[in-house]
């Protein structure tokens, strides 16, 4: 079954050469992106059938074996992300299509959808690589495409934008080129089965000096505070669909990397004190930096930093209850960072401003669009019954009665959730609250394909906060083999490295 692994990377990169040659056609390039997206989801889902019935699914390029060759692997925690963000790239492409602005005059659909289908390719890539260096090209695939991306129908303020995340992602890019040559020279290999043997006999020094470093590369990536200075500057700048698309996968795929390389090549039978405080600070700094914007996209950029704290959270305690938190925040937030982000577009292009302050006097945006803003919004927060209230127990839960640096974690991460209920409702307040001084709401004039499209995201997220339970046990058994670690290596390097 190995070409299973292999399709989620292939069919989006040669759907992005046919969608080039296509170009002339609007309706063609479409079809194409939706069509390999839709196909790739069904992939996914099967990988992760696969993986949580039979185990880690591995498939070997070339015919040569690891370590000398490279392998693709699809587990339960890559297959679960793959699976919600492949849902969530087929969503938002739907919305750009419907919104016009893959074929507007503002931009070329020459570039949007090959590119938009190479960043697909390499977050696939990033979730199923089996080895350092083929990690980094699905970096540079996602860096590739997003600049263009973001840069599409460009004015001076999104090339700046442009440039900052570009210039950051290359310093970022290079030190981890850099890391990748530090651990071959130690053990002599990239394949992450094969490091995680090797680095046992590696000194301590070293060992605590890689981790480190590969934690300055993922958090750059993940936009963990001290380190999150590019994405307030980037993402608001972005058109609707492309914020979505970033502030809801390219974090998430850095912490994915954070969690994959911290717990096979550097297992710890304690609280990391170091990534504790780092997620303290960045629960605490992204929330009141999202409390001072006037910004819709600006608010909700911030928000997006303080929540990366809490996978940070979950990861830190280095233990199956925590992991599970990780693992089930960061599916339930790959969902409602996205309907957040395509609703805050709706509500700009409607009132033609994304500052609170004007908004606040416009007339409020219909019910309907107002009603799927406040579903991931509560869930943000962390309201019950909702998605963000489960993962959010469950990683206070595995803090619980923890000495050390924990209490500190739990006690940022309820002001955090606070705090966030406190910006969505000023949030809400601004744009969706009728008054006396206000026109009333209007009906929406747009295209049905915008709220299909967001409509889908939030009721995924809805459907993860029903399937919580089978969720949560497929999270705990994710975090299982994290810390065991010899299914993957079994996977990867045949029975005798387990």
């Amino acid at each position: 079954m190995g070409w299973l692994v292999v399709a989620p990377i292939l069919l989006p990169v040669l759907a992005a050469g046919v969608s080039f040659t296509l170009s002339g056609s609007r309706v063609a390039q479409q079809l194409v992106g939706v069509v390999v997206l839709t196909l790739v989801l069904a992939d996914s889902v099967l990988l992760l059938v696969l993986a949580e019935r039979d185990g880690p699914q591995a498939a070997t390029m070339g015919g040569w074996p690891a370590p000398l060759g490279i392998t693709l692997l699809a587990d339960r925690l890559s297959a679960l992300l793959l699976t919600v963000s492949v849902a969530v790239s087929l969503a938002v492409l739907v919305f750009s299509i419907g919104q016009g602005f893959a074929d507007s005059g503002r931009s070329s659909p020459v570039a949007f959808h090959p590119a938009y289908l190479l960043l697909t390719g390499g977050i696939c890539l990033a979730y199923l690589a089996g080895d350092l260096f083929n990690l980094f090209v699905a970096f540079e695939m996602m860096l590739t495409s997003s600049y263009v991306l973001i840069t599409l129908g460009a004015g001076s303020d999104r090339i700046r934008a442009g440039m900052t995340y570009t210039i950051t992602s290359l310093a970022s890019s290079l030190l981890f080129l850099t890391t990748i040559g530090l651990c071959y020279s130690a053990v002599g290999t990239v394949n992450l089965a094969d490091l995680s043997v090797r680095m046992e006999g590696v000194p301590s020094g070293t060992v605590a000096l890689l981790s480190v470093l590969l934690l300055l590369v993922f958090g750059i990536k993940a936009a963990a505070v001290p380190l999150h200075f590019w994405l307030p500057d980037s993402y608001p700048t972005a058109p609707a669909p492309i914020t979505a698309l970033f502030a809801a996968l390219l974090t998430k795929v850095g912490v994915y990397a954070m969690v994959r390389t911290q717990t096979l090549l550097f297992p710890r039978d304690e609280t990391w004190t170091l990534l504790a405080v780092a997620a303290v600070i960045t629960l605490l700094v992204g929330v009141l930096g999202a409390i001072a914007q006037d910004d819709i996209n600006r608010l909700l950029s911030f928000v997006l930093v303080s929540h990366i704290g809490f996978m940070l959270f979950g990861l830190a305690l280095f233990d199956v209850p925590g992991l599970t938190g990780t693992v089930l925040y960061t599916v339930h937030h790959i969902a409602a960072q996205a309907g957040l982000f395509l609703v805050a577009g709706i509500v700009v292009r409607l009132a033609g401003t994304a500052s609170l302050s004007r908004l606040a006097k416009a007339a409020p945006p219909p019910p309907l669009v107002a009603g799927l803003f406040l579903v991931p919004a509560l869930s943000l927060a962390g309201i019950p019954p909702t998605s963000g209230f489960v993962a959010k127990f469950v990683l206070l839960e595995a803090g619980a009665g923890q000495g050390g640096p924990v209490p500190a974690l739990v006690a940022a991460a309820l002001v955090t959730s606070l705090l966030t209920l406190y910006a969505m409702a000023r949030l809400w307040r601004a744009v969706f609250s009728a008054g006396p001084d206000r026109p009333p709401p209007g009906r929406y004039p747009g295209n049905v394909l915008i709220l299909g499209a967001a409509a889908g995201i939030v009721l995924t997220g809805l459907g993860i906060a029903a399937g919580a339970g089978e969720l949560g046990r497929i999270s705990e058994r994710a975090a299982h083999d994290l810390l065991e670690r010899d299914d993957y290596r079994e996977a990867v390097l045949g029975e005798e490295a387990g």
